[in-house]
């Protein structure tokens, strides 16, 4: 029995709150934990057209990976949750990079708006840049990781890191080369949307999240976080839970809907994954990991850098043989959203937040989803 209770960047199957798979008792929050907004409907896999065995082989799977949790939702619909280790239902944790994908959402909400378009220069608001190269980068240049600003692994995973003011550092880079001309999975360049959202919507990147955003959504156990300067970052640090980022899953299947409510418009979630943002990379949209085939760039990779050895960059897609329409929110170590329009289908995934290393739970593995589906 497992206790009830991670680049290809990290991958999470995020669906449903527990119902009873293959023998394995419910995992539900006591009353007392358990607010309405994580009222999901937990049903039985085979209700919502998903074979219970299979399920449990994809979850053994997840145990075998490291997991800390998985979660499968379909329809709308828990259908499986399990926890491992250390994971349980109301513990939230790191999910590193998953919190790009927040930060495209929140852009997204801001242009509904009308506080920003994508096609703005970023330096209306980063006024560092005005007069410099960087003047010409435009949000959607942020949001496409093509901006050409500077890049080294040792500036992204080395001095921004330890960096006490991450937006300063990350606005103070040079720009490298022009926009448009070099993709690479570029932290300090997103950690500028910091300032960007800040402008435009005249609320912290937080406190935007947390009311336009979180709190709709019943996200009750996630946050974004702060660096030590106060600065929101924009690149990694939300805590969240498996059930959690599951909504955020359900959230971009209900094209920006949740509970008749609309919380982004369906042309941003459009916009973000159904096709890439640039032509340097198949498999990316806004800050959203894509199953296109084509030139792939992985998290490590540069298209033009010097030190990047060519890692991560090949020309197949992300997880071969599923469709193309599905697509991630990724963090280091496999945290996972994985989100599926033609199967209807919600994948999250948690583990622990370091490289993976075999045996590994990650895209890949989690679009196994698709054979638990009753044909």
């Amino acid at each position: 029995m497992r206790p009830a209770g991670g680049l290809f960047l990290t991958l999470v199957v995020v669906a449903a709150a527990g119902c009873s798979v293959a023998g394995r008792a419910p995992v539900d929050a006591p009353p007392s934990e358990r607010p309405r907004a994580w009222d999901w409907e937990k049903v039985a896999p085979g209700s919502v057209g998903l074979d219970a065995a299979a399920l449990e082989r994809l979850a053994d799977k997840a145990e075998r990976g490291a997991s800390n949790c998985l979660a499968v939702v379909r329809d709308g619909k828990l259908a499986g949750e399990w926890y491992f280790r250390q994971g349980r239902p109301d513990a939230g944790q790191e999910v590193f990079s998953v919190t790009k994908s927040v930060a495209s959402l929140l852009v997204g909400i801001a242009q509904d708006d009308g506080a920003l378009r994508i096609d703005d220069r970023a330096s209306k608001w980063i006024t560092e840049w005005r007069g410099t190269p960087s003047e010409q980068v435009t949000v959607r240049d942020l949001l496409s990781n093509d901006s050409g600003r500077e890049w080294s692994t040792n500036s992204d995973y080395g001095r921004l890191i330890f960096a006490r003011d991450r937006t300063s550092y990350a606005i103070g880079l040079k720009q490298a080369r022009p926009p448009g001309t070099v993709w690479a999975y570029n932290n300090a360049a997103i950690q500028t949307l910091d300032r960007v959202l800040r402008g435009a919507t005249g609320q912290d990147a937080v406190s935007f999240a947390r009311t336009r955003l979180f709190e709709p959504l019943g996200m009750t156990r996630t946050t974004l976080t702060k660096d030590r300067s106060g600065n929101p970052q924009m690149f990694m640090g939300m805590q969240s839970t498996c059930r959690d980022l599951a909504r955020l899953g359900q959230l971009m299947l209900n094209q920006g809907q949740w509970g008749g409510r609309r919380i982004v418009s369906a042309e941003w979630v459009k916009a973000s994954t159904e096709r890439p943002s640039t032509k340097l990379n198949d498999a990316y949209g806004y800050l959203w990991w894509l199953n296109k085939r084509g030139t792939v760039v992985g998290p490590l990779a540069a298209t033009g850098a010097r030190d990047d050895g060519g890692a991560g960059r090949n020309a197949k897609s992300i997880a071969p043989g599923a469709p193309d329409r599905m697509f991630w929110a990724l963090g280091l170590g496999n945290q996972l959203v994985q989100v599926d329009p033609g199967s209807r289908t919600v994948v999250v995934r948690l583990g622990p937040g370091r490289r993976p290393r075999p045996p590994t739970f990650g895209p890949a593995d989690a679009a196994g989803v698709l054979r638990a589906i009753v044909r």
